[in-house]
């Protein structure tokens, strides 16, 4: 017969099974949830190819690292008319299934005006009125580079700048006018044009390189910097570089990293 004490051990150690049980189902409908979250994001990006007209190209996603706040983050290289290329980067601000499926239609919309031929300014402006009308937020740093005059025309909003690197310069941010965030409505975008030399490299990001809980920002684009200092290493090596170095396994930020390296062109 069991005493007192053996009964009271008895319920405890129940107690104590029922909770661990209810902690691993909890486990398994977090991971499983997190898993769909990620499948969503990786099948809505594209495959991109090594080479577009006068440009080689090099591309990463990461998702965030712990948690499920997966989803937001994209990344398009488009083909477009006379040998020109659109390179788009942007953001859904917000998690999860939801903001992977926002991002899914914007990248859609994107890849619809760019094939309209629309200046950057435009393709902005209407991404403006669609993501304003799914009641979202998004930021976005849409470029156009034309080969023939080794040109890129670049619209942001509310993105971080993308970082010029040329041969021989030290890196560094463009100046160019963020705007403000896809969704806010009734805000003009402006463009800026740079040259692109062969060898010269474009290098757009998301938030989630830079940014973290436990850093200062400045400190964060400072070693973005630092580590963009060798333009002798690939594309390649330069996406990997990045990413092991600014990411930590518990991020809780996904990120996109696109980098496009200019390539010597017949001119007319």
């Amino acid at each position: 017969m069991a005493t007192p004490s053996t009964r009271d051990y008895l319920l405890l150690a129940g107690e104590l099974a029922d909770r661990a049980a209810v902690c691993i189902d909890n486990a398994r409908l977090y991971q499983d949830a997190r898993n769909t979250a990620v499948t969503l994001q990786r099948s809505l990006l594209p495959d991109l190819p090594p080479q577009q007209a006068g440009l080689e190209i090099a591309s990463r996603y990461r998702p965030a690292g712990t948690t499920i706040e997966v989803g937001g983050d994209w990344f398009d290289v488009i083909r477009l008319t006379e040998d020109k290329t659109a390179l788009v980067v942007g953001d859904v601000m917000g998690s999860g299934i939801s903001a992977a499926t926002t991002m899914g239609r914007l990248r859609t919309a994107t890849s619809t005006l760019a094939d309209l031929g629309l200046p950057p300014t435009e393709v902005l402006h209407h991404l403006d009125k669609i993501t304003a009308g799914l009641e979202q937020y998004a930021t976005c740093a849409y470029a156009i580079y034309d080969p023939h005059r080794a040109l890129c025309h670049i619209a942001a909003a509310g993105h971080l700048p993308p970082v010029l690197m040329r041969t021989g310069e030290p890196p560094e941010p463009l100046d160019l006018p963020t705007g403000a965030p896809l969704g806010v409505g009734g805000v003009a975008f402006q463009v800026t044009t740079i040259g692109l030399a062969p060898g010269d490299q474009l290098v757009l990001y998301t938030d989630g390189l830079v940014e973290t809980r436990h850093h200062a920002i400045d400190e964060r684009l400072d070693l973005r910097l630092q580590l963009l200092h060798r333009p002798d290493r690939s594309s390649e090596e330069t996406c990997d570089r990045l990413l092991d170095t600014l990411r930590d396994p518990d991020d809780h930020d996904d990120v996109a990293v696109l980098i496009a390296r200019a390539r010597p062109w017949p001119r007319p």
